[in-house]
């Protein structure tokens, strides 16, 4: 029993004083440095959904934690916010985002080559045959090599393009493309879809004599557009996936791409980063914190003589003085970062304006943000009012004593109620409108609108349900007809009643609009999305967009709170003050 007794004694003090130098001197930011694949097996791996790459990643790495962003830049800004440890992208890809974000390198292993090809609908035999016959005599003569050296460089010098002679008469050859992926498909400063892909739809063109069109989405929306006849080809640096064939046809690959990891840069190529500790020999020179008087105290002197031995009063006080010093080794390495090409700290405001500068000024992209915001605020309104039309129609078929017409409003109801606005979305646009050469606003309109009225039929039938029966009765016995009777009597009391409720269904269907992109409308998002693929800037568009959301929805909640006021006297009446 003492023999135990005496091995406790020298154990517990020696493992709270391994804890409390783990605390004070081992504590750092949770991140994984990933230095090869095996370093990858428990990791937080971002993917592109609908690629390839999200395939691999699941396959390659089957313990960790596989998470599907719709854009790169949403995955580089989890990157970079801690959010993940690696990213799995395409080569050509992988090199850009590591251009303009120095942080961020790329493994030089390869999980997979891959060849790039053009899809084409599988009934189109014609287009298929010649489109695939241009790809092979630009691969001949040379024009896809000089485009790959024009194109995938390593230096951030201006790109070189060629420009392309185009029919302007014709059937117009339609380019389904993600214009966000610099330099594969990117939009430059004039609107135009530009980079290698860009530049091989006008070679095709202009060798089918036949004027394009581009019509710019989502890269996971890309086949249903080809499969429904909304595009004519899809040139987006797709891959030529043995399950993609099954759907789609494929010509023969323009150019080697390959599935890369982006990883964070380590603080140290190929060393232990500063703050790292991993054994009790990393601590020979280093700061130890150590309970006053404790056996602590002379075990670290004695143990560590060369190491800086810090007293305090209590295990709190080591806590306490150690997470201060991480804290300002974060704030400090964050400046150091951005002032190695300054030579000196920048200052917040400084930092703003610079994002400013090539976010919205530069190459006018502020024009990107404010044709964006024309088609947002077009979209809400349009969808508003006929959403608020048909949804009057649906509350009189749902309050109608005709059977028929009330089991129809409740299946309409129900259905749009529990239907995912993007799918719905998808379905009236790649199904419903397949075969219909008609605007992307207006299906969006359609579809919003379908959904938003939906809600506010409920909210109307809750409304005017609520009015006391005994009204209605009077207005009847009072010589009024049963409309006179809805128009003057019920109607105006219905909407004083339910105007807060439909306000917040109407600044829902604002924020709503936000995912119109995945049938080729340039709304406020998708604006964001071609900033973010030129400036590779993974947080500023996304704060300025959430800006301008907030904006539009403050201004049509005054709008809509006017509204209230005049459908409601007792808002405008002035309290009664004694004199």
């Amino acid at each position: 029993m003492n023999k135990e007794w005496k091995m406790k004694k020298r154990v517990v003090p020696l493992l709270s004083f391994f804890l409390f130098v783990i605390a004070f001197a081992g504590c750092r930011k949770n991140e994984l440095f990933i230095t090869s694949f095996a370093d990858a097996k428990f990791a937080k791996i971002g993917v592109m959904t609908g690629t390839t790459g999200e395939t691999i990643a699941n396959a390659k790495f089957p313990d960790a934690q596989i998470k599907s962003f719709d854009d790169i830049m949403d995955a580089v800004a989890a990157i970079k916010s801690g959010q993940l440890d690696a990213i799995v992208t395409t080569s050509v890809t992988a090199l850009q985002v590591s251009k303009k974000n120095p942080e961020l390198v790329c493994l030089n292993e390869r999980l997979k080559d891959e060849d790039t090809s053009i899809a084409v609908k599988k009934e189109d035999e014609q287009l298929f045959a010649a489109v695939d016959r241009i790809v092979g005599e630009l691969k001949a003569n040379g024009t896809l090599a000089d485009m790959n050296r024009r194109w995938f460089k390593k230096e951030m010098t201006p790109y070189e393009e060629k420009q392309i002679a185009l029919p302007s008469r014709g059937q117009i050859l339609k380019i389904g493309v993600t214009a966000t992926r610099e330099p594969i498909n990117f939009v430059d400063k004039n609107g135009r879809v530009i980079g290698f892909d860009g530049e091989l739809a006008r070679i095709i063109g202009a060798r089918l004599h036949r004027p394009i069109e581009f019509h710019n989405m989502k890269f996971m929306a890309l086949i249903p557009a080809l499969q429904s006849g909304k595009v004519d080809l899809i040139i987006s640096g797709m891959t030529a996936t043995e399950e993609r064939k099954k759907k789609v046809n494929f010509t023969q690959s323009y150019f080697l791409n390959a599935q890369v990891m982006l990883v964070n840069k380590p603080g140290v190529a190929g060393k232990k980063e500063a703050t790292e500790i991993s054994s009790a020999a990393d601590l020979k020179d280093r700061r130890i914190g150590v309970s006053l008087g404790s056996v602590h105290d002379a075990y670290a002197i004695k143990t560590y003589p060369k190491a800086t031995i810090l007293h305090y009063k209590t295990p709190s006080d080591i806590v306490l003085a150690n997470m201060f010093v991480l804290k300002k080794n974060i704030a400090l390495n964050k400046e150091v970062r951005v002032s190695k090409k300054t030579g000196e700290i920048p200052s917040f405001f400084a930092g703003i304006a610079n994002s400013m500068q090539s976010n919205i000024v530069q190459e006018n992209r502020y024009l990107l943000i404010l044709e964006g915001l024309k088609t947002t605020v077009i979209i809400s309104v349009l969808s508003t009012f006929f959403g608020t039309v048909l949804g009057a129609i649906v509350c009189f078929m749902r309050m109608s004593k005709n059977a028929i017409l009330n089991v129809l409003a409740k299946t309409y109801i129900s259905i749009l109620r529990g239907t995912p606005v993007l799918v719905f979305l998808m379905l009236i646009f790649y199904v419903v409108f397949a075969s219909v050469n008609i605007d992307p606003v207006i299906v969006s309109v359609i579809a919003f609108g379908m959904n938003f009225a939906a809600y506010v039929a409920e909210i109307y039938r809750s409304g005017i349900e609520s009015i006391d029966k005994g009204q209605s009765e009077a207005g009847i016995a009072m010589g009024f007809t049963r409309v006179n009777t809805f128009i003057f009597i019920v109607l105006p009391q219905t909407v004083q009643r339910i105007l807060p409720v439909y306000k917040g269904e109407f600044i829902s269907l604002v924020k709503m609009t936000s995912i119109v992109g995945y049938i080729a409308v340039q709304d406020l998002t998708k604006a964001s999305d071609i900033i973010r693929s030129r400036t590779f800037d993974a947080f500023f568009p996304l704060i300025m967009v959430a800006v301008l959301y907030y904006l539009i929805s403050w201004f049509l909640m005054l709008f809509m709170e006017y509204a209230e006021r005049l459908a409601n006297p007792k808002l405008n009446r002035k309290p009664i003050t004694n004199a």
